[in-house]
């Protein structure tokens, strides 16, 4: 999918590229996945800086790390606890270099094919100022969390302006504009792919078959992604709230037309002894879409509350920056 084709010109140069790389239990694939990305991001630039972000990992991810930044441009990111993998994309973004010409997001559980890179590039040299990979199929997860992911973003697609693109991760090459732009925007409970999209700019997806992981096991089961989908939509829509007031107005209107017509009933046949089995399911029915109701509400106030209180996104413990000369 293109948005705002741009226009033919001079190929942009990739003076300086970052890497963002967000950790979270990944030591049996560090020592083969650092050394590969770095081997297909020198084909693009010379000056590359890797950003890696530990989330709270309880393995010997950061020890393995300390040791590969002897040999590579790593500057690393160490969180107090896990925070969640969009902080820490936020982290990352925040510490991109003010010299790097595009910025690249990408996992280290090599699920997204390094191969890729190569095209991203190009589709950027071309003028495009986010390049984003999207799955052409989910056949490695689950049936109903699949099920659950079309849903979802069916319904984000009827409810919000914001156009997301569907299966598309954060598997992407950024312009050092956009990168500033995200870096512009302060919540604190961000949904990175409805972000992404609000900013807009230029962009270009290309498809990927992922890959098998090589190691470890996803961390993200259907509790994080039930969570991640609530914060998107409470992020970009309010239609969960003025959908309650239509479904307010409609069962007044209904409640209304039916005392009318117990009014115009006893007019006729006078008064009917009266049955418990209609009261106890309007209570309980109309209980039930109140409690609902507030619920929904409560969503968005806690939202409030958490950026109210402005605590940060996120807590870095340690920072280790890399003192390889081909650091940015």
């Amino acid at each position: 999918m293109d948005t705002n084709r741009p226009k033919v010109s001079a190929p942009r140069i990739l003076q300086a590229l970052s890497c963002i790389i967000p950790v979270y239990n990944e030591a049996e694939n560090l020592e083969r996945f650092i050394p590969a990305l770095m081997a297909e991001c020198q084909k693009h630039s010379q000056q590359i800086e890797l950003i890696v972000v530990d989330d709270g990992s309880r393995d010997q991810t950061v020890p393995i790390l300390e040791a590969l930044q002897e040999h590579f441009p790593i500057n690393l990111l160490v969180f107090s606890r896990n925070f969640g993998k969009e902080a820490a994309l936020t982290a990352g973004l925040a510490h991109v270099s003010n010299q790097a010409s595009a910025t690249l997001i990408i996992d280290a559980d090599f699920q997204h094919p390094l191969n890729c890179i190569t095209e991203f590039v190009t589709q950027w040299q071309a003028g495009y100022d986010m390049v984003y990979g999207v799955r052409e199929h989910r056949q490695d997860r689950p049936l109903f969390l699949r099920l659950f992911s079309h849903l979802f973003y069916r319904l984000i697609d009827r409810i919000t302006p914001i156009k997301i693109p569907h299966d598309a991760g954060d598997f992407r090459l950024l312009d050092a504009k956009v990168v500033v732009a995200l870096n512009q925007l302060p919540e604190r409970e961000r949904f990175m792919k409805g972000l992404y999209a609000w900013v807009g700019f230029k962009t270009k997806a290309i498809t990927y078959q992922p890959e098998e992981r090589r190691h470890g096991q996803s961390s993200w089961g259907f509790g994080k992604l039930f969570e991640l989908a609530i914060t998107g939509i409470a992020s970009f829509s309010s239609a969960p709230l003025r959908m309650w007031s239509v479904i307010g107005a409609i069962i007044s209107s209904l409640s209304l037309l039916y005392a009318f017509g117990i009014v115009f009933d006893t007019l006729i046949n006078g008064v009917d002894l009266p049955g418990y089995a209609t009261i106890t399911v309007a209570i309980t029915f109309l209980g039930g879409i109140q409690l609902l109701s507030i619920g929904i509400l409560g969503e968005y106030i806690a939202r409030i509350f958490t950026e109210v209180k402005q605590r940060p996104p996120y807590i870095i413990a340690r920072t280790l920056l890399s003192k390889n000369s081909e650091q940015i």
